[in-house]
């Protein structure tokens, strides 16, 4: 029987959003001030959504497993604490380029740039160790019901808006058969409404026509 995943899809989400920010700030033409304002304001965005999931993790799952395997997040909290030094760094390369002339953009973009896949670089390292060593170590010491509930105690912590934002990143990480299980696992505890909700503001928007439909097809099933 396949355990309770708390990281596969946040995380999915999270590489799609990186991978895709990582290659409009590659080829995107900072002296145009349309796509050049659109394009920082979707870096802070992730950044954001980034360092709210860092949040909710040392909430609910690092306490979870200091009270079972002591020193067992130490690896862990460090990675999250690159992070959030991560994020100043960025936060100053963005407003650099935003501070220089439209024709003297070159030089802070690539400073951005440079930045972000550093920061990709790490967050993709840390991703991957949390599913490899930490998940199994989760399945050891709780059982899935444990693990359910602390992921609805973070849900519930996320302001509605919010989750659609998380969503927007989940959705289309999926591949076809995660994302009906997951939004079929969704709909057996939400109400009505919400799901509606989450399928009009989340899904919709993010996947294409024929992925959206055979998302239908497969909740119909």
């Amino acid at each position: 029987m396949q355990r309770h995943d708390l990281y596969g899809p946040i995380h999915k989400g999270i590489r799609l959003a990186l991978s895709d920010l990582l290659v409009r700030l590659g080829n995107a033409d900072f002296s145009d001030e349309a796509e050049a304002g659109d394009l920082l304001a979707a870096v802070r965005r992730q950044l954001l959504l980034s360092a709210g999931h860092l949040h909710h993790e040392e909430v609910e799952i690092h306490g979870a497993l200091e009270s079972r395997a002591p020193g067992a997040t130490l690896t862990l909290q460090a990675d999250h604490d690159h992070h959030r030094r991560a994020f100043e760094t960025l936060e100053t390369a963005i407003a650099a380029v935003e501070a220089a002339p439209a024709a003297a953009r070159a030089a802070p973009a690539r400073q951005l740039y440079l930045a972000f896949s550093q920061f990709a670089a790490a967050d993709f390292a840390h991703m991957a160790e949390e599913e490899l060593v930490v998940l199994p170590l989760l399945h050891r010491l709780f059982d899935d019901e444990e693990l359910i509930a602390m992921e609805a105690r973070i849900v519930a912590a996320i302001p509605p808006e919010k989750m659609i934002d998380y969503l927007k990143l989940m959705i289309p990480g999926m591949n076809p058969a995660e994302r009906a299980a997951f939004l079929a696992f969704v709909r057996a505890g939400a109400p009505p409404e919400m799901f509606d909700a989450i399928l009009g503001f989340a899904a919709r928007p993010t996947l294409a026509p024929a992925a959206y439909e055979a998302l239908e097809l497969a909740l119909a099933a």
